[in-house]
């Protein structure tokens, strides 16, 4: 019954002891009426102290040596073994990723629009790739033969050498999308994107692409 003057919203003692013991009984995250459930992450705190974060890189290096220490120790062959173990698993990964396995891809390198896009890259031959050989080469004879004729014609053929890359890439970049919204016609990949990624492709080299190209050039895609 309630007493006059009193909302209908608020507990009554009955109402707030039995909240009370469904709270000592519970698992602690449950709060009485009126109030808010607590959050997992306060209810964690409440477990015990947490132990400040380091001040000092001294104070940082001297904890990992505390926990360094309370963990087992193996021994010299336990540590090798460890240690080629690891390695033959990162070399395991890289290999999968070059293979062009798309779990152990870049986020940048998976999808099959992105796997599309890289087979036509390779499977033609691209102005780009001549780009850093090509480039690596003006320098070099910049550098061996100082004469003022050599450099005036390495400095002409410099912003040469970058305009037709440039129009290479856009040429490339939309013949790519072409035939990728030929092949995928619901793909919602931005057009830039997509054609900038082919373009940055073509520029390295064959030999250090990765993934490794998986069509030979002249390949029917």
């Amino acid at each position: 019954m309630n007493l006059l003057g009193r909302k209908k919203d608020n507990p009554q003692p009955d109402d707030v002891d039995a909240a009370t013991e469904s709270t000592a009984a519970g698992d602690g995250l449950t709060a009485p009426k009126g109030r808010p459930t607590p959050k997992r992450s306060e209810a964690a705190r409440r477990r015990g102290p947490v132990a400040p974060a380091p001040l000092t890189t001294a104070e940082a290096r001297k904890r990992r040596k505390e926990l360094a220490a309370s963990k087992p120790k193996l021994t010299k062959e336990e540590r090798k073994a460890e240690k080629v173990s690891r390695r033959a698993e990162m070399a395991d990964r890289r290999e999968r990723m070059m293979a062009g396995d798309d779990a152990y891809l870049l986020p940048r390198d998976k999808g099959p629009v992105r796997r599309y896009a890289r087979d036509i890259v390779d499977s033609r031959a691209n102005l780009l790739g001549l780009f850093m050989p090509v480039a690596l080469g003006l320098v070099l004879v910049t550098l061996a033969v100082p004469a003022v004729a050599v450099q005036k014609y390495v400095s002409f053929g410099m912003p040469v050498l970058l305009l037709v890359m440039a129009v290479d890439g856009v040429l490339l970049g939309r013949r790519v999308n072409r035939r990728v919204d030929e092949k995928f016609p619901d793909n919602t990949e931005s057009g830039f994107k997509l054609g900038f990624y082919a373009a940055s492709r073509a520029s390295q080299l064959r030999r250090m692409r990765a993934p490794r190209p998986l069509v030979n050039r002249g390949d029917d895609v």
